[in-house]
């Protein structure tokens, strides 16, 4: 599932539902690195996917359980990053960072292996993540 998905975003112009659903699983595999998925990431991740993409809340959900289940056949985080990042312009991928931070931050706590794989993700995408840090706030 996950490798179709990576052929899709090779295109020359990849179909924006498929690089939504990428970064929505995305979103899952940075709040599922400290073992846990809790509500409030979830929350935030369903927040994030609405106002991202101009969704409703029902379509937000939908997004985000096909991607929680992408997200399960998907590669180890740096290689998933590392498919992802041509098929995503750096604009994008700046705001997609911000908004990673958010679903880390959600539920209050800052787990080593969350701060870890979103650090990982960053610099693989190549965005600087040193003014986020300390901030809070949906950015996406």
């Amino acid at each position: 599932m996950f490798t179709s998905l990576i052929d899709k975003l090779s295109a020359a112009t990849p179909a924006a539902t498929d690089l939504r659903l990428a970064q929505a699983a995305l979103m899952v595999r940075v709040a599922k690195a400290d073992g846990l998925y809790v509500f409030e990431e979830i929350r935030q991740i369903d927040a994030i996917l609405a106002k991202r993409f101009g969704l409703s809340a029902v379509d937000a959900t939908k997004l985000r359980d096909a991607a929680q289940k992408l997200e399960t056949s998907a590669p180890d985080t740096l290689a998933f990053a590392a498919a992802l990042k041509p098929a995503i312009p750096f604009a994008d991928r700046s705001a997609i960072i911000a908004a990673l931070w958010d679903v880390v931050i959600a539920d209050g706590q800052i787990a080593p292996t969350e701060a870890t794989a979103f650090h990982d993700v960053a610099r693989v995408l190549g965005v600087d993540t040193s003014d986020l840090e300390g901030s809070s706030g949906t950015r996406a």
